[in-house]
């Protein structure tokens, strides 16, 4: 028997994407509330809704307006408004807790799902063997490296930390948190397509349809029942050079 490369189907694929993606979303959820309790972000946002609460009774104002609410405004509306938003500028414990907020709200979000990939999309596919996460279990696909060998726990760390979460995921979301509060603009816009753009050339463009983290760790999503994998690259030489010998043998002469 040749060795090739059993390459999982694209909807085993999505299907098991997709059910990791629910279960890592609950877990960083549920890492994120922990974190929240433990970092006191509910008293920074009690903080900042009391100060909301204060000056928008005391100047009159709602300071959750929509757009269309604002372009509403009277100039006699708008001058209070923004004699309501210069109080609170002033306001020392109010800036101090949206400071906050903004660095927690940061760094909870960083930390839950650093957290929830290392769980269920390092330490899991370790204990499984194979890089197999509870998705791929489901669906009985499996990691390799692109050459045949078992990948690695370097491997897998690279394809975790390095491409799933600090490329494929933390880079949007802190883009995404920026453009809500307001602190980047165009340029981050436009990073975040890029982004997209990179991951779908790399999926239609390469050979296996690899995607990011696939390609920096040089590993590949397989169908497990039926795909060969050796345990060192010596192993899968040694392979080839026995089917070569075997063929070789096998031949006239």
């Amino acid at each position: 028997m040749t060795f090739s490369v059993q390459r999982a189907g694209l909807w085993k694929r999505i299907s098991a994407f997709l059910f990791d993606a629910i279960l890592l979303g609950i877990a960083a959820v549920l890492l994120a509330l922990c974190l929240s309790a433990a970092l006191g972000y509910d008293g920074y946002l009690g903080t900042l809704n009391a100060a909301y609460e204060k000056y928008g009774a005391e100047y009159g104002v709602d300071f959750s307006l929509s757009l269309s609410e604002y372009d509403a405004l009277t100039g006699d509306e708008n001058e209070r408004l923004r004699e309501a938003y210069a109080a609170l500028g002033a306001d020392e414990a109010a800036v101090r807790a949206y400071n906050m907020m903004i660095r927690l709200t940061a760094a909870i979000t960083a930390m839950s799902l650093l957290l929830a990939f290392a769980i269920l999309e390092y330490a899991v596919p370790l204990l499984m063997k194979n890089g197999q996460t509870l998705g791929k279990k489901i669906f009985s696909l499996g990691l390799m490296r692109a050459d045949g060998v078992r990948v690695s726990a370097t491997a897998l760390f690279i394809r975790t930390f390095l491409g799933k979460y600090a490329i494929g995921t933390m880079v949007p979301v802190f883009i995404l948190l920026m453009l809500y509060f307001g602190s980047i603009g165009l340029a981050g816009t436009i990073v975040l397509l890029g982004l997209a753009v990179l991951q779908l050339t790399l999926l239609l463009a390469t050979y296996y349809h690899t995607p990011v983290h696939d390609l920096l760790a040089g590993t590949v999503e397989i169908d497990l029942p039926s795909q060969m994998i050796f345990e060192s690259r010596e192993a899968l030489i040694a392979y080839k050079e026995k089917v070569h010998a075997e063929k070789a043998a096998a031949q006239p002469y």
